[in-house]
């Protein structure tokens, strides 16, 4: 084998640090030559100003170096023509046009959609906190804020004011503790502009958003859903007719009867409601060791009966999260509670209900598990 042969060798175990493909593959190896051990080369980046331009200068001088009988290495980046970039989104679609891979017959991807009845619940601290959890026990996870006009998961996730990095009309997740992130907040000129949009244009935000994003292989996706009945509900249970709905109340038993429409909008187009979390719950206060209930108690056992009725099957109450200051701050700090404090009586809780909800009830027969030989 020649030292170019070699050397293309070890530039396939070089991924790109967004993409997670092999840089050979992708077509960014544009040149490669090699003079009595002085290697140059020059590799093409998706876009101008790569922001990972120096990992990948990184990792190809890292592994091309550990070749014998290379001495050096002059490397130079160059951008891709139109015509590169579209053999890229090619090849990351698997050959496929634009579509959302989570709707396919083959996919994996358990899609759970959460939903309130009323807004002030901490349904996004919710999704937040269960997101991180379940990463943390080793699933690959993404986050879809389809809150469009009250999105509040970069915040929550440690992610304000960044942007993902776009390859024409597909653009890259952003992550945070091991959690891939995408968000109408993401794509706004300015954070503070309002989104006016209507009921078709919120399809097609959704939409976009699900099929223009690369998620990779996801085992979880989570959707913070606005609060209510409304379009972006609708929209969910007809992009992705497997989506499951999860719904968060408080302990208030006023707000039962209201958290039950999210469930009953979701059962009417047929999406399978897979249980309740009582948010805000009692909690013990430290001083005196007083059971301490501000938002009352009830909310959480009213609802499960309630959407039990309605579907004609059990819907459990997953778990009780207890009011925590904490869990207030993690979220305005941008780290999770479940991170930035993992022993807390809200963290514990919340490492419960995610042990529950990431075993499936439901079997996986006749599921292509798209393995080739």
């Amino acid at each position: 084998m020649s030292l170019i042969d070699e050397i293309t060798t070890a530039l396939t175990g070089v991924q790109d640090p967004e993409l997670h493909r092999s840089i050979t593959e992708l077509g960014m190896v544009a040149k490669l030559s090699e003079d009595a051990g002085d290697v140059s080369l020059t590799i093409l980046l998706t876009i101008s100003g790569c922001p990972m331009q120096d990992r990948l200068r990184s990792d190809i001088t890292g592994a091309v170096t550990t070749v014998p009988g290379v001495k050096s290495v002059n490397l130079t980046f160059d951008v891709m023509s139109q015509e590169q970039r579209d053999n890229v989104k090619k090849i990351m679609r698997n050959g496929r046009e634009k579509f959302i891979p989570f709707a396919q017959p083959d996919s994996l991807t358990r899609v759970i959609g959460i939903a309130s009845g009323k807004g002030g619940v901490g349904k996004s601290s919710v999704t937040a906190n269960l997101a991180v959890a379940a990463a943390a026990k080793g699933l690959r996870v993404g986050i879809l804020d389809a809150d469009v006009y009250g999105h509040s998961i970069p915040r929550l996730m440690g992610l304000m004011g960044q942007r993902p990095t776009a390859i024409d009309q597909m653009f890259i997740p952003l992550e945070s503790f091991g959690v891939k992130t995408v968000s109408m907040e993401m794509f706004k000129p300015e954070r503070s502009d309002a989104v006016a949009y209507r009921g078709p244009l919120l399809h097609r935000v959704l939409e976009q958003l699900l099929s223009d994003a690369y998620w990779g292989d996801l085992d979880l996706l989570l959707i913070d859903l606005p609060p209510g009945t409304g379009d972006l509900a609708i929209s969910l249970g007809q992009l992705i007719p497997t989506s499951e709905i999860l719904v968060v109340t408080t302990p208030q038993v006023a707000a039962a009867e209201v958290a039950e429409r999210a469930g009953r909008i979701a059962h009417q187009i047929h999406q399978r409601v897979i249980g309740v979390i009582e948010n805000m719950s009692e909690y013990t206060d430290p001083v005196t060791g007083a059971v301490v209930s501000l938002f009352g108690n009830g909310g959480g056992e009213e609802t499960a009966k309630r959407l039990s009725l309605l579907v004609g099957s059990d819907v459990a109450l997953l778990g009780k999260i207890p009011f925590s200051a904490d869990l207030r701050l993690g979220g305005d700090a941008g780290i999770p509670i479940v991170i930035s404090d993992p022993q807390s009586a809200s963290a514990k809780a919340l490492y419960e209900i995610t042990e529950k909800l990431i075993k499936r009830s439901t079997s996986l027969l006749g599921v292509r598990l798209g393995i080739t030989s």
